[in-house]
């Protein structure tokens, strides 16, 4: 998770900026549009919420493995976390 200040604005940014694009999606559902123009619409959340996620696992793995772990054990169960992050991302 972003923590310094400014990393914590672009994510929330973020956000809301995917929130207006759902949001958009929902009133064209609601309108009847087309169908190009809506899955335009999610293929455009799709990339957002990637981004999202691209950004947030970034400053994670900055987190986690810009400091040396105390223990050898301790540094596997980091590895074995994150692993299992990027693993549930790609399903």
């Amino acid at each position: 998770m972003p923590h310094s200040p400014q990393e914590k604005k672009k994510v929330l940014g973020r956000v809301r900026r995917i929130r207006g694009q759902i949001e958009a999606l929902e009133r064209a559902l609601e309108a009847g549009a087309d169908c190009a123009p809506v899955m335009q619409q999610i293929a455009a959340i799709r990339g957002a919420v990637n981004g999202l996620m691209s950004e947030v696992m970034e400053a994670h793995i900055r987190e986690e493995f810009g400091a040396p772990a105390p223990s050898e054990a301790r540094r596997a169960e980091r590895v074995r976390e994150m692993t299992e992050l990027v693993r549930s991302y790609l399903k």
